[in-house]
């Protein structure tokens, strides 16, 4: 069971946290060319993959629960710097793709002639957006104080 919630986790990670990503970090291009129609999509898109990422979350807490099959114990616990560092970093990201960039997309499809003022906002957003599951990424590779 072990091995089936570790691919589902990393499987979720890689299907909705690669686009929340990739919409984040590319959403200010709709902008710039003052494209209602992907603005429009690009905030759709960070919208369905930032709440699809929970999924990864989800799965991340059960592979917790179970016993390791490389050591003795749990795989992990809350007290694990690297797992509160990494919830935190993800609730930080996901707040900044669901409360910064989709309302400043969405602000800007709907005029589309602010959209050029816009850009550094959401490309700030979605430039630390991607560092920070850059980061997860490393604390769940590295896991630093185990």
């Amino acid at each position: 069971m072990f091995k089936v919630l570790l691919a589902l986790h990393l499987l979720a990670a890689v299907f909705a946290v690669g686009p929340l990503v990739h919409a984040a970090t590319t959403a200010s291009r709709g902008l710039r060319q003052q494209d209602a129609a992907v603005i429009k999509q690009t905030s759709r898109m960070a919208t369905i993959y930032a709440y699809a990422s929970v999924l990864v979350v989800i799965f991340g807490f059960g592979l917790m629960s179970m016993d390791s099959p490389y050591h003795p114990g749990k795989v992990a616990s809350f007290g694990d710097v690297w797992i509160w560092l990494s919830l935190l970093l993800w609730l930080v990201a996901a707040a900044l793709a669901l409360f910064v960039v989709v309302p400043t997309l969405d602000k800007a499809a709907a005029d589309v002639a602010s959209g050029p003022s816009l850009v550094g906002k959401v490309a700030a957003a979605g430039g630390i957006t991607g560092i920070l599951f850059a980061v997860i990424i490393f604390l769940m590779v590295y896991q630093p104080g185990s």
